[in-house]
């Protein structure tokens, strides 16, 4: 019997490596892995649908009609509101709203198009940065996701 050559076992190691090379790049094809490609930026998790606080689903602020994004700009600089009621204490007598404090709460008006009357629509706030949206008078309400 007679010893393998080098030149053989050099053959023998580049076929292994050449079937190594595939082996691992039929493994990265398949798991999505590239070695030319940036590692994929991990997916932003979507925000909450419901407060976890209230348990009331969330509304974006810039999906409001635009009268109470007027309403919040007057809330943050502080009025004038164009109705004397806005600003007074909101009783939560529907008992929707998370269980404060009497005073806790207040309501400012959503002017309503075509209302002779303070309509429906108000923002009732609570703390420093509770905000509730009602377009029913009280009857449902949705925590308000602020915008910066």
């Amino acid at each position: 019997m007679t010893a393998p050559s080098a030149e053989s076992s050099s053959r023998t190691r580049s076929r292994a490596g050449v079937l190594l090379a595939l082996l691992l790049a039929l493994v990265m094809g398949l798991t999505g892995c590239s070695l030319l490609e940036a590692p994929a930026e991990r997916p932003v998790a979507p925000a909450q649908a419901t407060d976890p606080v209230s348990g009331l689903d969330w509304v974006d602020q810039d999906t409001l009609p635009d009268e109470a994004q007027e309403t919040l700009e007057l809330i943050d600089v502080g009025g004038p509101f164009p109705y004397d009621k806005d600003g007074t204490v909101f009783g939560n007598r529907e008992e929707l709203l998370p269980d404060r404090e009497h005073g806790y709460y207040h309501e400012y008006t959503v002017v309503t198009p075509g209302e002779s009357d303070r309509g429906a629509r108000r923002i009732v706030t609570g703390g420093d940065d509770e905000y509730y949206w009602t377009a029913d008078h009280y009857a449902s309400f949705e925590r308000i996701r602020r915008t910066a």
